[in-house]
């Protein structure tokens, strides 16, 4: 019996039963070209195209390896072997090759992820494993609560490399490369490789054989390549059109971003054609549900981003569709690689709005050839770019106001102004109440006054009045240092004597420190119960304003009867 090209490669028996069982009969260009240098422990940098049977590649020889040297017995399974993943359909992908292929080998497979809880992942890590297969996130977690240990880790692969590191898994793989031993052997998986992220993975690799047996710009001849020009508003509808025809049995619809591949969901329901979508920000059971139910034929068309469709792979998917065009070209060739897998053929569907022409110029630039462009009813009418208003910044918004706010703005600038004044207009408020109460009791004083008194006679009864005040003892108070009501007094008074003005003049400089008479110096008697409940209402400020307003009071309409009129 003639020997196959999978025993040619040195296999052992159960990994040639099981190759056998999944329907391998011969190995494809990147197994060929890789198998051989892992079994010998070197360092591997393999760029194949999605759909060659890269993770094969890399599976069999380590299964192989692992499986010649078994740990202890009675101990407890240290996890020898760690493949590193982007996505959790990746991951889980890679774990049922994983478990297909050790079927035969005393070899135990885990798989580990984010989204979901982390307890049966962790019972799972407890009872030993062999091979883990992982996502970074949650890896790292797991780490970091003492659950993993990669000391006695002996090989370490890291899938899809070019996304790994290009889309910001950067630092989290160099913290899970931290945790490794030095000793190892590494190997590095992608579907595309551009130059400058190949730099930064032979920078973690140790003298690696570089392997690429396609390269980056290749895509599979089986696979019918066809473009429509239409404009963006359009896409929905030409769609539509699409998918409608009986022709499309699965359709994987790729979109640029999370919020466009829900939008493209509802557009098809409106018209009666039931859709999913998988991205970043959908549960790990929706998106697990919403794949099982295109793999099944449930459904038959699948919206998905670059990052949520890695590592998908579905049998007799007939054709992929391009909704918008993505922003790097390796991507593309990624894309339409779901389709025409297995010798089967398939169809790719582009299409390109105004604005995506730079992006259409470098596909057909890296593929190295023109895509068939196909009519539509709904042609391009757009030839113009949409031009980006840049964003402004907060600052710039803020010193800009709205038209509307004008006047708004005329009254903040005057607003200050008027802040000021309003405690002015407070005191002469308050001045005014206590004037009436004045001119009240001044007009009480005249009309006694004016009793008392004879025409042509002088007006007696105030001398006699302020006669019999001096007499009396002067109440203690503490002392005044009132210039202008001083004045209004001595003007008040002008039979005093000269003492008294000398006392009043020294008062200017130091206060009296002993109780003076009333006619030296204005007293104010003590408030009845009444004015006590106002003026407690009143700021000391407010007061101030009210003597203030009694001094001119008094110089406005002269010397008032004695110092005592203010009771």
């Amino acid at each position: 019996m003639e020997e196959s090209l999978f025993e040619k490669m040195n296999l052992i028996k159960p990994l040639l039963s099981a190759v056998e069982q999944c329907g391998y009969h011969e190995p494809t260009p990147i197994q060929r070209e890789t198998i051989p240098p892992v079994l010998q422990g070197r360092d591997v940098l393999g760029c194949a195209q999605t759909g060659t049977g890269k993770t094969a590649a890399f599976a069999l020889p380590i299964l192989q390896l692992l499986a010649k040297s078994q740990p202890k017995q009675g101990s407890k399974r240290p996890i020898r072997a760690l493949v590193l993943t982007p996505t959790r359909e990746l991951a889980l992908q890679i774990y049922e090759n994983f478990v297909a292929y050790a079927k035969k080998l005393p070899l135990t497979s885990c798989v580990i992820f984010g989204g979901v809880g982390q307890q049966p992942q962790v019972d799972a890590l407890k009872r030993g494993v062999d091979i883990l297969v992982a996502t970074p996130g949650r890896l790292n977690d797991l780490i970091g609560q003492g659950y993993i240990s990669l000391k006695q880790l002996d090989i370490f692969v890291l899938d899809e490399a070019d996304r790994m590191l290009d889309m910001g898994f950067i630092h989290d793989v160099k913290r899970v490369i931290a945790q490794l031993p030095a000793q190892r052997q590494t190997l590095l998986f992608s579907a595309t490789m551009p130059t400058e992220v190949e730099k930064l993975a032979l920078s973690i690799l140790t003298d690696p054989v570089s392997v690429k047996v396609d390269p980056v710009s290749s895509t599979v001849d089986a696979i019918r390549q066809f473009l429509y020009l239409v404009d963006k508003a359009n896409k929905k509808h030409l769609l539509a059109d699409l998918l409608s025809k009986p022709n499309i049995e699965s359709a994987l619809v790729f979109t640029r971003t999370k919020h466009g591949a829900d939008r493209v969901v509802r557009e098809l329901s409106r018209v009666g054609i039931a859709s999913k979508a998988i991205h970043g920000d959908k549960s790990q059971n929706a998106r697990q549900e919403a794949l099982s139910q295109f793999k099944k034929g449930k459904i038959r068309v699948l919206i998905a981003t670059d990052i949520a469709a890695r590592g998908i792979d579905i049998a007799g998917l007939s054709h992929v569709f391009n909704y918008d065009l993505p922003n790097e070209p390796e991507a593309y060739v990624h894309r339409i690689g779901r389709t025409g897998r297995a010798g089967q053929k398939g169809i790719a569907i582009s299409f390109c709005c105004i604005d995506e022409q730079k992006q259409l110029n470098d596909i057909e630039k890296l593929i190295g050839k023109k895509l068939t462009r196909l009519e539509s009813a709904w042609p391009m009418q757009v030839f113009t770019e949409t031009v980006k208003q840049p964003r402004q910044g907060r600052k710039a918004q803020s010193e800009q106001p709205p038209k509307s706010a004008k006047q708004n703005t005329a009254k903040a600038k005057d607003a200050p102004a008027k802040e000021k004044e309003q405690p002015a207009v407070q005191k002469l408020k308050v001045s005014a109440s206590d004037e009436k109460k004045v001119e009240r009791k001044a007009d009480k004083r005249k009309e006694k006054v004016a009793s008392t008194s004879t025409e042509g006679k002088p007006d007696c009864k105030p001398k006699q009045a302020r006669e019999n005040k001096q007499q009396k003892p002067a109440q203690e108070k503490p002392p005044l240092t009132q210039p202008k009501m001083e004045t209004a007094v001595a003007d008040a008074s002008p039979k005093t004597t000269a003492k008294p003005a000398e006392k009043t003049i020294r008062m200017k400089a130091t206060p009296l420190e002993r109780p003076v008479s009333v006619s030296s110096i204005a007293t104010e008697k003590s408030p009845s119960a009444r004015e006590e409940k106002k003026e407690k209402k009143v700021s000391e400020q407010t007061e101030l304003s009210y003597q203030q307003y009694i001094a001119n009071l008094r110089r406005q309409r002269g010397p008032l009867a004695t110092g005592d009129d203010r009771r």
